[in-house]
Order: structure tokens, then C-alpha cells, then sequence
């Protein structure tokens, strides 16, 4: 007897077997959040912390008690073309690499990244895991020859630049 056609599941020839192809990836322009011309170049501490209040803060999914690392991509003349959250952590460390911090820039042939993250207890004071990621970044986009602009620490209410505390060669 033939099984009613209500119980039958079918199931598409490609899920059958785990797929093992290369995926292609599309970049689609930054398009949520319209810059005002004052915030269209991002080459100060102070314009990527206003970048990262009108951007990052407002997005349904940010967490403020939680860190947040977020990359922005510049152009030739520090020009934002887009943002990427990298990694949201927990209270007091968010876990970042390199590849995924670049990943984005590559695909978007951004030529500068400003990397940004928040410390929930308002202090944005370095903490020693920050100065050594900002090497790390620092060495792979030498190596990538996409420059780090500078990683910024967002605080409550202020905010700090490893660029102008030396923490870049």
C-alpha cells in the first residue's frame, strides 16, 4: 500500500551529503546607517568613538555589558566604507583574530582598518591583552599592507588611542 502523500518528506538531492565546496561570498555596501559628512572620514580617536555611537551603541543587537570589537573600513583617505562587528565577548575579554579582523577588509579592498572595541566598566584603559592584539593586528596588516589606523577603546564616557598612547612601531 503506497504511503499518503501528507506523510512523505522529501529531501533535496544536496542534503543528502554534506557540502564541501568552496562558498562564494558577496560584499554588499554599507547601506543601514547613512554618514553624515562630518563622520565620512574617520582619521581621529574622537571621530571613530562618534563613529561608534551613532553605529555600534544603536544597533539592536549591541550589548553594552558585554565588549564588543568592531573593524572599520577605510579608504585611501580614511573614509569609512563600511563597519563589521568581529567578535562580542563577555564582561571583560572578547576573543579576536587576526584573519577575522582582515577578512572583511580583503573582501571590501579596504586599504586602512581602525579597529574599535568598548570595556563595559566605563574605563577605557588599556589592559595588556589589548596592547598585545594591537601588535598582532599591527605585524599581519604590515603583512597584508592593510594599515592599521589605530585601535580604540571605547569608555563611558571617554575613550583611548593605542596609536597616541605609542603602542604602535
Amino acid at each position: 500500500m503506497e504511503e499518503p502523500e501528507l506523510f512523505k518528506v522529501a529531501v533535496p538531492p544536496m542534503a543528502k551529503k554534506k557540502r564541501r565546496e568552496p562558498c562564494e561570498y558577496k560584499v554588499v555596501a554599507l547601506r543601514d546607517c547613512p554618514l553624515p559628512m562630518e563622520l565620512q572620514q574617520c582619521d581621529t580617536p574622537q571621530r571613530a568613538a562618534d563613529y561608534w555611537r551613532l553605529h555600534v551603541e544603536t544597533q539592536p543587537s549591541f550589548d553594552s555589558e558585554r565588549e564588543c570589537f568592531v573593524v572599520l573600513l577605510l579608504n585611501t583617505r580614511n573614509r569609512v566604507k563600511g563597519h563589521q562587528v568581529v567578535a562580542t565577548g563577555i564582561l571583560d575579554t572578547v576573543i579576536v583574530h587576526s584573519r577575522e579582523v582582515f577578512r572583511a577588509a580583503i573582501i571590501a579592498a579596504a586599504q586602512k582598518v581602525l579597529v574599535m572595541h568598548n570595556h563595559p566598566s566605563g574605563d577605557p584603559t588599556p589592559s595588556e591583552a589589548d596592547i598585545r592584539i594591537t601588535r598582532d593586528l599591527n605585524r599581519a596588516g604590515q603583512l597584508l599592507r592593510i594599515e592599521v589606523l589605530d585601535h580604540v577603546i571605547i569608555g563611558r564616557p571617554g575613550h583611548r588611542s593605542l596609536r597616541e598612547l605609542g603602542c604602535f612601531h
